[in-house]
């Protein structure tokens, strides 16, 4: 399966359609937090195809937390989680937070195959035991690069993409 992993939107709209039309084969989206307003989620839902699930879980800049659930509740395939989220693709175990100093325990635990995380906005990754650590970077483009990452669930490949 092809991930595609983002972070940090912080209400960059032109960034963040940019990145969705780079995303639309994706076979499900994860979002690490900060996605900020309530109409990003509008915007990522209309952004790609109906049937790819978008994973979302919050970070420490969401705006109206009701009125961002009440606009996933309109779209099927928005899936909020909360602080944190373990999901499985492929048969394999992947985490999201949106904070380094949890993503980094969580991927040395060996109870994932996948830790993503955000916050800091650098894009990142590395191996931890048999975990891959993935911080896909930044929409909001606050320390200069916007970025997303790929993750292909069989090979295990990170791949950044940046958005000009």
């Amino acid at each position: 399966m092809k991930l595609a992993v983002l972070s940090d939107t912080h209400d960059n709209i032109p960034k963040l359609e940019a990145a969705l039309r780079m995303m639309a084969e994706a076979d499900a989206v994860l979002h690490c937090g900060d996605l900020c307003s309530p109409f990003v989620v509008e915007r990522i839902a209309m952004g790609l195809p109906d049937i790819t699930p978008v994973h979302i879980i919050w970070g420490n800049n969401e705006g109206d937390i009701r009125l961002i659930c009440a606009k996933a509740a309109q779209h099927d395939n928005i899936n909020l989680h909360g602080d944190f989220a373990v999901l499985m693709f492929d048969g394999k175990n992947i985490a999201l937070t949106h904070y380094p100093e949890i993503a980094r325990p969580l991927a040395s635990s060996g109870n994932y195959k996948l830790v993503c995380y955000g916050h800091d906005h650098c894009a990142y990754h590395s191996q931890l035991t048999d975990c891959t650590l993935l911080n896909p970077g930044e929409l909001l483009g606050l320390k200069g690069k916007t970025t997303f990452a790929w993750f292909d669930t069989t090979t295990e490949v990170v791949r950044f993409v940046e958005i000009k």
